[in-house]
């Protein structure tokens, strides 16, 4: 058996998410949202080379020479399906290993709310899934797909790089295209995309303001677009989006995000009382009053109008939280810690609730 052959099989015996390899420390594995050495002696940069050489695809090899680095997928027989990235540290190189799951979980398993699948039916605009760098974003977007597979007839159109998850087709059709495999660049693949009649679209990542104009179009045409975004609320998705144009095309992007835009869904990982690890979330949908703040311009009034708008299926990361305090999934202090309001979020867990963001969405 290979070294990263052992690696990855203590790993999923110790039920690791992710595996760090540097170059003079011990292996590292994060388990439950904590980094913990084992499974191996200290690491030489020849033994990780030997590794990469052994595991990055022979296309990208050349690339990590003289980028020193790349992003690929791997699967590992008999344990599972891994997102990696190879890369050097103090001129040496290094891996960073994430297990992916195969299956696609459900959205109870996967500890997200219903009307996200609710949501994911839409026919066209634009749906984000947002929050920082392994909070479980693309699994959000992978459930949404899968859900679309399961219920709606639809020809679905993936840009990955790398692909993740592995979908079977049910009632859709799904393609999924892998940067440098299938298609050099996002850039390519998008400009093709509108020539493969799709239905739906996912992006893995909103990146530059060219991707999200091209997502824009497909939107304007009849089309849904799926991708992620890197924000800490999902209010601010909005103004991340804006800041990826110049000042001059903000108004014009804006007032077609007020037509196109379907919902963000922002997400956190939380360590749970049993030593797991759910995500609380927030979600923001375009209901008339979040079109409204979005053509006028009123981005600074989109998190009351989350507030105060429950019935529609949108909610704060301290409703979340609250529910999630409530029915036992996560500690008080580890709720307060990881709300932007803990006040507030203490008053909820007394019982007192403040129609505040409603005043501040009347007066404007």
């Amino acid at each position: 058996m290979s070294e990263i052959s052992k690696l990855l099989e203590y790993a999923s015996e110790v039920g690791a998410s992710d595996i760090h390899l540097v170059a003079g420390e011990k292996p590292v594995f994060r388990q439950f949202g904590d980094l913990v050495e084992g499974g191996s002696d200290v690491l030489t940069p020849e033994g990780i080379g030997a590794i990469l050489t052994e595991i990055v695809p022979k296309r990208l090899q050349e690339s990590l020479e003289t980028e020193h680095e790349v992003d690929f997928s791997m699967d590992e027989p008999g344990i599972g399906r891994y997102r990696a990235n190879a890369f050097y540290e103090k001129g040496k190189p290094s891996l960073a290993l994430r297990a992916v799951r195969t299956d696609v979980p459900s959205f109870e398993e996967l500890g997200l709310p219903a009307v996200i699948g609710d949501i994911a039916l839409c026919r066209r605009g634009i749906l984000l899934a947002s929050g920082p760098t392994g909070c479980g974003k693309s699994t959000t977007l992978a459930r949404m797909i899968q859900h679309i597979n399961e219920n709606d007839h639809m020809r679905v159109i993936t840009i990955e790089d790398p692909i993740e998850f592995l979908f079977t087709n049910k009632r859709s059709i799904i393609l999924q295209r892998e940067i440098g495999t299938d298609t050099p660049s996002f850039a390519n693949a998008l400009r093709s995309t509108l020539r493969q009649d799709p239905d739906i679209v996912m992006i893995g990542e909103m990146r530059d303001a060219d991707s999200f104009q091209a997502a824009l179009t497909m939107a304007e045409t009849g089309h849904l677009v799926l991708s992620t975004l890197h924000t800490d609320t999902a209010s601010q998705a909005i103004s991340r989006i804006l800041n990826f144009f110049p000042n001059e095309q903000r108004d014009v992007i804006r007032m077609s995000l007020a037509d196109n835009m379907r919902g963000v869904i922002c997400q956190r990982l939380l360590q749970t009382i049993d030593g797991g690890l759910s995500p609380t979330v927030e979600i923001l949908l375009n209901t008339p009053i979040v079109r409204k703040l979005l053509t006028t311009g009123s981005l600074e009034k989109l998190h009351a109008a989350i507030e105060t708008d429950a019935d529609s299926g949108m909610m704060t990361f301290n409703d979340s939280l609250h529910q999630m305090i409530e029915a036992g999934i996560i500690s008080e202090e580890t709720g307060l810690a990881s709300s932007n309001n803990p006040s507030q979020l203490q008053m909820y867990l007394e019982g007192i609730h403040l129609d505040e963001g409603k005043r501040i969405i009347v007066d404007g």
